[in-house]
């Protein structure tokens, strides 16, 4: 009898990883048995690229496509470097669809001239893979991550020398004017920097990681899975469709700017996000402090900020360090707890999360030296304060509730410096690994290239597939 065995995910990934690194004909079957590149390419992508121009096409649609998601797939960082792969590999080739290798020159019109019809074919993805996701798992399925960053351009404003070369020249004039310790030549230098590169306009100036730079900037949300659901890219066409983003004069703090610009795109980047995808409902946003500000909390967990009942329940969000919390009733620490009023430094408990007859949410903190007690007559258990020193003559001890809707940032549904906060916030993590999986290896980083329909093309339907 022939004995059967269960197969489990982890085998299907063994047996592809296996595939991958010692068999790539394999490999690929593999990719051509799961993928149904027909399927994903909508008929107005077709129309468009098979529309009459006077002459045929000589490379099919998929021919492309599949080379594209190659590329990414085996980390292959220039389009010339892939056309020779294509050259030198007849199963690479033949697997495109390439009867002959096309020029690098085609490879790149395509990108520009289709760029729109890839960012279609993506957001079609984003729509196909969220029931996936909510199979696999429907609590980070429901999370929603935002982060910023940016592609640094190849230029000459990101030459070392060409920061370095003005440090110096503020450092000399430091020097002969014998300025005192307090004045700060980075702060200086930041500030004297042109705010975009010369070649292109759309390159703008960024800290990223504790160095200057000129990038093309976007913006990602991912799932809590760390599926990609969005990518915005932070160009003239983006800011002409939200007049509302009054961009200020930067300061003499990069810090402080990347604080105050990411805050205002956080809310139209979630808007194009929901007006795509109608369907995609998510209750939790987790995001980095940068979007700590009354305004953010108000339009995120209040409103009709993204069209009818569409808003989120929770927002993760740390208290910006710069900016503390007040209450005038009583003492509250950095998360948002009360404390003790003859004790600061000693938090009160949280006690239970209750909802008024209104629908108003209502969180009960209660004194930290309150004990249950057990009452054998009557069999019931009752509150009783340990306190040497009661703020209050209740036997209970001092009990706090707090409202959220009052302050929505110190309370943003849910405690901070909680299990669950914390459980929950280290999620974010994802939204990290992929803009590093998104610049390292899909080789986005480095590129180079001053054009930004060619950037967005390597970043929307490879992303989205990889």
């Amino acid at each position: 009898m022939i004995p059967y065995k269960q197969l489990s995910l982890a085998d299907i990934f063994s047996d592809c990883q296996e595939k991958f690194e010692t068999d790539k004909p394999a490999f690929l079957s593999l990719l051509e048995t799961h993928i149904d590149i027909d399927e994903i390419i909508p008929i107005s992508f077709r129309n468009h690229f098979y529309a009459s121009t006077g002459r045929s096409r000589k490379y099919p649609l998929q021919a492309f496509l599949w080379a594209l998601i190659i590329q990414r797939i085996f980390s292959i960082p220039t389009d010339q470097l892939l056309l020779i792969f294509l050259a030198y590999s007849k199963p690479l080739r033949e697997f495109c669809g390439f009867s002959k290798v096309p020029d690098a020159s085609k490879i790149t019109r395509f990108k520009q001239d289709f760029s729109d019809d890839l960012q279609f074919i993506f957001d079609h993805l984003v729509d196909i893979t969220e029931p996936i996701c909510q199979a696999i798992d429907p609590a980070k399925a429901d999370l929603t991550i935002f982060d910023s960053s940016g592609i640094e351009a190849f230029v000459t404003e990101n030459n070392p020398k060409y920061a370095n070369r003005i440090i110096r020249q503020v450092k000399a004039y430091a020097k002969a004017q014998g300025f005192n310790q307090s004045y700060d030549p980075y702060k200086v230098a930041y500030g004297s920097m042109p705010s975009h590169a010369s070649a292109n306009p759309e390159i703008k100036q960024l800290y990223i990681n504790g160095h200057f730079c000129y990038v093309f900037k976007f913006g990602i949300v991912t799932n809590g899975l760390g599926i990609i659901r969005h990518i915005s890219f932070y160009n003239k066409d983006f800011m002409a469709s939200h007049p509302d983003i009054v961009v200020e004069k930067k300061s003499d703090s990069p810090d402080e700017d990347k604080c105050v610009h990411d805050s205002k795109l956080l809310i139209p980047t979630l808007k194009d996000f929901f007006s795509k995808h109608p369907l995609i409902n998510p209750k939790t946003f987790l995001g980095d402090a940068a979007f700590d500000t009354a305004q953010l909390y108000k339009s995120l967990l209040t409103g009709d900020t993204f069209g009818k009942d569409k808003h989120f329940q929770k927002a993760y969000i740390p208290l910006n360090a710069r900016a503390g919390l007040e209450n005038r009733d009583y003492t509250i620490n950095e998360n948002g707890i009360p404390c003790c009023p003859h004790d600061p430094s000693l938090p009160m408990k949280y006690e239970c999360t209750s909802k008024l007859r209104s629908g108003v949410t209502r969180f009960k903190f209660v004194c930290p030296k309150m004990r249950w007690a057990y009452e054998k007559s009557t069999q019931k258990s009752y509150r009783q304060c340990c306190c040497e020193n009661p703020c209050t003559t209740s036997r209970c001890g001092r009990m706090v509730y707090v409202y959220p809707e009052k302050d929505l940032r110190a309370y943003p549904g849910t405690i901070r410096g909680t299990e669950e906060w914390d459980n929950t916030y280290k999620i974010r993590t994802v939204v990290e690994r992929d803009i590093n999986h998104i610049k390292d290896h899909l080789c986005l980083a480095g590129r180079r290239t001053q054009n930004e329909k060619t950037l967005h093309a390597d970043q929307t339907l490879p992303v989205s597939l990889s």
